[in-house]
């Protein structure tokens, strides 16, 4: 007897059945589809509802994939997003310093026009200067302070001058060389200089102290009038500085005054200039500069002169 695995399908009817069970099928299936083909091609509308049956049907599963690529493609952005992070803050970075940079540069601009603003201030003040030069140098390691200027007897400088930037008093001419001269500078401790609260009449003398600040010294013993932050100016007594300049701002009180920090700080400063002495004299309750003084004379010395021929 043949084993089961070589028998063929015609001694079962079971399988006879199966086989033909199929062909049946597929060939229903095959004129089921010709059919539809030719519906679809003759009147389209009439498989509409068909259609949509069958969408419904099948967008559940569209849904799950859709949630699925979306899903992997946030992971993906995630994973992209995570790995160009590095580069991304550098490229950052790199435009933070450049910004900080191009800032820096807008400051130094705005520095720079202020400057010459203040050397337009210096060259056009109320008195004409006798020259305006560039301080090439200051003493800043012992007690005593003195600057240097580039301008000397050559260019019209005496002792005694004063000296000013565009904040304020500087100091004065102490000695004069041919090209050159050095300058007594308001902190030096020799120094001493009547000045004046700007806010009123309270008079004092600013002395220099050899370390950068000035001692305000009142004339008038008492209770002492002044506060933090009081501005002091030249009084115009004694002479070499006209009244009204920049001097110093308060910084501490003390018994008798207080320390002041100077407004034109020599370190600080590039281009002063240097203005005649100031020599008041008395006429009536007014001090007159000895330049309005000599003017004043001339102007008067013709009329003098046709009153004595008359």
């Amino acid at each position: 007897m043949a084993p089961p695995s070589s028998r063929r399908s015609g001694f079962s009817k079971k399988a006879q059945y199966s086989v033909f069970t199929g062909y049946l099928l597929a060939t229903l299936g095959a004129l089921l589809g010709l059919a539809l083909l030719a519906l679809s091609l003759w009147q389209p509308s009439a498989l509409a509802p068909l259609q949509g049956g069958a969408q419904d049907v099948v967008s559940p599963a569209g849904r799950a994939g859709a949630t699925v690529r979306a899903g992997s493609g946030s992971v993906a952005d995630t994973i992209s997003a995570y790995w160009n992070a590095g580069a991304q803050n550098a490229t950052l970075r790199e435009e933070v310093e450049i910004a900080r940079i191009r800032l820096a540069e807008a400051e130094a601009v705005a520095a720079e026009n202020e400057r010459l603003k203040s050397l337009l201030a210096l060259a056009e003040g109320e008195i004409e200067p006798v020259a305006t030069t560039r301080l090439i140098g200051s003493s800043s390691t012992s007690s005593r302070r003195f600057a240097y200027l580039s301008v000397g007897r050559v260019d019209g400088i005496e002792t005694g001058m004063p000296v000013r930037s565009a904040r304020g008093v500087v100091g004065r001419v102490l000695e004069v060389a041919r090209s050159s001269s050095r300058v007594l500078l308001l902190t030096d401790s020799e120094s001493v200089l009547p000045v004046r609260r700007a806010a009123d009449d309270t008079v004092a003398f600013a002395e220099g102290r050899g370390d950068g600040f000035l001692r305000i010294r009142l004339i008038n013993l008492g209770l002492n009038p002044l506060q933090e932050g009081d501005v002091f100016v030249t009084s115009g007594a004694g002479g070499y500085y006209r009244p009204g300049v920049a001097v110093a701002v308060l910084t501490e009180l003390t018994s008798d005054g207080g320390l002041a920090r100077l407004m034109a700080n020599p370190s600080a400063t590039d281009f002063v200039s240097v203005e005649p002495i100031f020599a008041p004299v008395a006429v009536g309750a007014a001090l007159v500069p000895v330049e309005e003084r000599i003017d004043s004379a001339e102007n008067d010395a013709p009329s003098a002169q046709g009153g004595g021929g008359n």
